[in-house]
Order: structure tokens, then sequence, then C-alpha cells
């Protein structure tokens, strides 16, 4: 039976600095690991690490190292045998009686290995991911220059004016061209500035025979119809004159079927990138594609001159295009859950981390995302991924929360056939604390928290009225990295992912200006605040209609209410200890006489105020 940690009764440890002497240990380090225990909770007789090292049970006992604000925190040596170093708490009660405090929070009975906190060796995150806000790009939805009118049309091309709707009938979607490009994106920095963003993303930026392109036919140069190499070099080097950074999307599960690789082996047995695809018969003729689709070739990653190709050294595409001149800044890996993986073969590992090993070669400040839209966690170990675009710890519940009851799903979010989930408030804490548990913590801070992304309908399409910026406000403050989709902060709806790739209505920013503000001023909250950039986070409520945590560091603290409807909540004195300053939103906050505070207001809201930091003696730590 689980204690319910919503509670601020319980208590509490994640990995943050707060908690943890480092976050880049090596193996033999000894860490120091902190626990956090109200004392409402209980007279504690002792606390214990439980470790695992080479699956044999592994103890060190935890001493009281500060009492302040009724809180007692327990400090206790963790020595890291293994690169993925999992731990958890044994607290035992005076008068007897004993729970465990793992990343799923307090139980009474033992807990799994799995569900443990845990340390990781593998070389660190790129320090800039926990304070970074990605927006999403879709080249040709975002922006022409005055280029792009010069520009022939290949063959494959349904031109479209950019006010012409989204054509959603197949295979039309894929094949309407608004002719969007990198100088249009750079014309528009401006407007990105003004959102506050620190992030690009842009999806594929190859040349294929779609839109989207994510079926490339080649991995050495940019589309001519983006304006080529140049038009990249261009782009970057002015997104880094003004302090951005860049990100682009590689497919390293398929190819294009018009990809060079793929046309010298396609019907040609015995040729050196025949080993590069998987075939159905030996004249190579019929071939495994992702989920079938016969344009889609899938990669064979058995092939080492496929790896020294695509993702091995200084020679391959991964290494060109984060080398200068063209200096990007990561990669986001598309279904990255899938490379590698077919039938008894799973190379998924192996190329991971090969293409981690090239980035750090190139350039180790660079980030590295792999999409997994549900469970993600058994490839998100810190070894090569630092974060993962899934929707099952964030978008998936908050939509659950957040839309009308009965809105269809629409396809993209890995839902269930049919409609949205109807979720309580507690149900999207319960379902983000069980996919969270068993990422590290640095690889929680880089999760991808996205209301949507071109995958998917937009939020707001079936947003129960006024919660834009209850959603809007979760995803800039939980720990991960927040996503703004390209059109969000103008207000667009979509009904599925190919409808949400409508281009920008740039001619509409006037009339936009609230909800753009809107973002600006949420995003601003998000990257001035150290506590919302990589600190601890501490659940304090959650009910039908409310959710309520906080963001600590030893700086500050933040303090975060996000409400569906109505509510009036009365916290402990411990819980949130200290004098509030505003932030954000419209909630009211009264500090009680016994120092417990009564958080109220109507709904849909979202609020934040600042607390004072969490002063600590340093945590120790032992090499």
């Amino acid at each position: 039976m689980a204690i319910h940690t919503h509670l601020p009764l319980g208590p509490h440890h994640d990995g943050s600095p707060l908690y943890v002497s480092t976050a880049t240990p090596a193996l033999g380090d000894v860490v120091r690991v902190r626990l956090r225990v109200p004392q409402e909770f209980g007279q504690v007789a002792s606390v214990h690490t439980r470790s695992n090292p080479d699956h044999e049970p592994s103890f060190s006992q935890a001493v009281v190292v500060a009492s302040e604000d009724g809180v007692d925190w327990w400090e206790a040596p963790v020595a890291v045998e293994n690169p993925v170093h999992g731990y958890r708490f044994l607290v035992t009660l005076v008068g007897g009686g004993t729970v465990w405090v793992n990343a799923t929070g307090v139980h009474e009975i033992e807990t799994l290995d799995s569900e443990d906190f845990r340390l990781v060796t593998y070389a660190a995150p790129p320090a800039w991911a926990a304070s970074t806000v990605l927006y999403q790009i879709f080249p040709d939805r975002f922006a022409r220059s005055s280029a792009a009118d010069a520009r022939e049309l290949p063959g494959w091309a349904i031109p479209a004016q950019w006010t012409d709707a989204v054509d959603q009938r197949r295979p039309e979607t894929a094949l309407q061209f608004y002719g969007g490009d990198l100088a249009g994106i750079e014309d528009h920095l401006d407007h990105l500035e003004r959102l506050g963003i620190t992030t690009l993303y842009l999806t594929p930026v190859f040349p294929a025979q779609s839109n989207h392109r994510y079926d490339a036919h080649s991995f050495d140069e940019v589309d001519p119809l983006l304006g080529g190499n140049e038009a990249l070099e261009s782009l970057v080097r002015a997104a880094h004159a003004r302090g951005l950074k860049i990100i682009g999307d590689l497919t390293t599960n398929h190819s294009g079927d018009t990809h060079e690789w793929f046309r010298a082996s396609h019907r040609s047995p015995g040729t050196p990138e025949s080993e590069f695809y998987y075939w159905k018969d030996d004249s190579q003729e019929t071939y495994v594609s992702w989920l079938g689709v016969p344009s889609l070739p899938k990669f064979n990653w058995r092939s080492l001159e496929l790896r020294r190709r695509f993702i091995r050294g200084g020679e391959s595409a991964v290494a060109k295009w984060l080398d200068a001149p063209y200096s990007l800044d990561g990669w986001r890996i598309d279904v990255s859950n899938m490379t590698g993986r077919y039938l008894d073969e799973n190379w998924n590992e192996e190329v991971r981390r090969e293409i981690r090993a090239t980035m750090m070669a190139v350039n180790p400040d660079t980030l590295l995302l792999g999409e997994s839209t549900n469970d993600a966690a058994r490839d998100f170990t810190g070894d090569s991924w630092h974060g993962a675009m899934t929707y099952a710890n964030f978008t998936r519940p908050v939509w659950g929360w957040l839309s009308q009851p009965g809105s269809p799903a629409g396809g993209g979010l890995g839902m269930p056939l049919g409609m949205i989930p109807h979720y309580s408030a507690e149900q999207v804490y319960a379902a983000h604390v069980a996919f969270s548990a068993s990422f590290p913590w640095r690889v929680r801070l880089s999760n991808m928290n996205a209301l949507d992304t071109h995958d998917t309908p937009r939020f707001l399409t079936h947003a129960l009225p006024g919660t834009l910026p209850v959603a809007l406000g979760l995803s800039m403050t939980m720990p991960g990295i927040p996503v703004v989709w390209a059109g969000d902060e103008f207000g667009l709806t979509a009904v599925d992912g190919e409808h949400s790739r409508t281009p920008m209505p740039w001619d509409s920013v006037d009339a936009a200006s609230e909800t753009i503000d809107l973002y600006a001023n949420l995003i601003r909250l998000r990257t001035s605040h150290p506590a919302l950039n990589g600190g601890s986070m501490r659940w304090l409520h959650a009910g039908d209609e409310v959710l309520c945590f906080v963001r600590e560091s030893s700086e500050e603290c933040v303090l975060v209410v996000a409400a569906r409807s109505g509510f009036d909540v009365t916290l402990l004195a411990s819980a949130a200890p200290g004098p509030l300053t505003w932030l954000f939103g419209e909630t009211d906050a009264e500090r009680q006489p016994d120092g417990s505070l009564r958080l109220y207001g109507v709904g849909p809201s979202f609020t934040a105020w600042q607390l004072p930091g969490v002063d600590l003696p340093a945590i120790g730590f032992e090499g």
C-alpha cells in the first residue's frame, strides 16, 4: 500500500542539487544523498539507503545534518558501483514500522528496483539544457523569404498559396507545398526573441519527396528548396548572434525510397549499400519499411558501413552538421524507440551510444533528444539520449485533465483510438509520477514538455475554456524542456497532426498579441527563475480540480498552483515556509497564524509565487 505522496507529510528526495552532492559521479565515487522528512510524518528512529550494486543489496546509514522549518534533513553516503546505480531509502519509525522511499513515493512494502532513484556515470548533458525553452519549426510552413518565388518546384510538389487551407486528403497532405524556407525563419528571429525562447528545433531540412522531409533522399546537403547549405549556415550564425541555439532532426530508423543508398541497392544484390536495409527476397525487390509505408525503408544497423557513413566519426552525417560552418547545437532523433529494432534484432543501444560518442568528439556541448512516445524510461538511462520526446508523462495527462470531456483523440498523441481520457488532477499527478519515476533526474530535466507538436492536434482545439494558461504554465514550471509548437502562440487550432501544420499567420500578429504576450510572460517566468531550471520538485496537493507543487533551490523556491475550477486548499506550515512574493496569476494566498498556507480561488487559473531558498549546510562529497 502506498501512502498518499501528494500530501506534504511524506519524506522526499530527488536528484536535484539540494538532495545529491553531484549529478556527475564517476565509478567508485562516494556521493552524499539527502532525505527531507517533515516532523509531522512521525518520530524517525533511523534512515538508511539501500543500493543494489551488481544486484546484491547494500545499505548505508544516514545522520541528521539539519533541522529547520519543521523538517529534518538526513544525509548518507552512497558508493557508485555501476554506471546506472539505483538507490532508495528505508525509514524506521520510533516504536516500530518502516517505510521505503523511492522515485514513485513512500511505500509500506518493499519496492521494485526499476523504481529506484538513479545516479549515472555517463557524460552529462550540456549545462544549457536544463534552462532551455524549445520552439519547434516545420520549415515549409513557418515563413517564405523573398527568394522563395524564384525557385523551381519539383515534380512531386502541389503548390499552395500561404493562406490556403491544409489539404487533409492523402497523399496530397504530404505533397502540398507552401515554400517556407530557412531564410524565412531568419527573417522572423525578432518574433522568437519577443517570445523569449532559447532554442529552435527544426524538423528535417534534407531533400526529400514530401513537405515534411522525413523521407530524405540524402543526408549530405540541405534541401535547395530551403535555400541549401548556405541558408542553414546563415540561419545558425544569425541565431547564435542572438544567443539562440538550433537543433536539427534526423531519421535514424529509415530513409526515403529515393535515398541514394536505397537506389544503389534496390534490386541490386551485392552492392555495398545492400546491407543498409532489410530485404525480404534474394533479388532485393521487397523490403521492410516503417509501419509498412513503402516510401520509408528501414535501416539495418547491423551494417558497420552504414554506421560509418551516418553516425560514426568525423566524416559521418551526424558529425557534419554539428561541425563548422553549420554548427548545429544538437539533434532530435525521429522514432528513436524503433531505431535498430526488428524482430529478434536490437541494435538500439549501440546506435544511440555511437551517435552520442560522435557528438562528443565534434562538440560535447550539444544536445541529443530521442522520440519515444510511450513508456520511454528503459532506453533513457543517461547513456546517450539526454531527454525524451514523449507524451506519456506530460502531454497525455494534461490533455486528459484540461480537454472537453468526450473530445476525439485525433491521432498523434499515442492515445487509444476514440476519445481523450477524462482525468482528475490527482490522475495527472499519478500518471506523471508513474512515467517519470524511472528516469534519472538529469534525464527528467531534458524530457520535452510539449502541449502539442507537428504530429498531434493543437491543444487549444479541445481545451476547456480558459485553460491555456494552466496547461502552458505547467509546461513551463514542471521539470523538463518546455516546447512551443510554432503557431500555438497565435491561438491556432487543428484536429490532427497534418492539420496542425498550418502556415504561420504572420498578418495576424496584432490580433494575436494577447496570446503571444501570455506565451512571452510564462516563458520569461521559466527562464528568469533558477528554481525552475534544475530545482527539485515536491508535490504538495492533488485533488480533482487543483495541482500544487513547489520547485526548490538554495537561491529560491517557486510555489505553483494550477486549477481547472474553483478550489480551497490549506497546506501545512512545513510544506512551503516563508513569505510569498507574487510572480504570475490570480490565486489568493493567506498565511495562517499557525504558519499553514491557505490557497484559494476560482478557475481555471495558474499562479506562481516566489519563496525563500532552502538554506542548508553544504552537502558533502568524497571522490
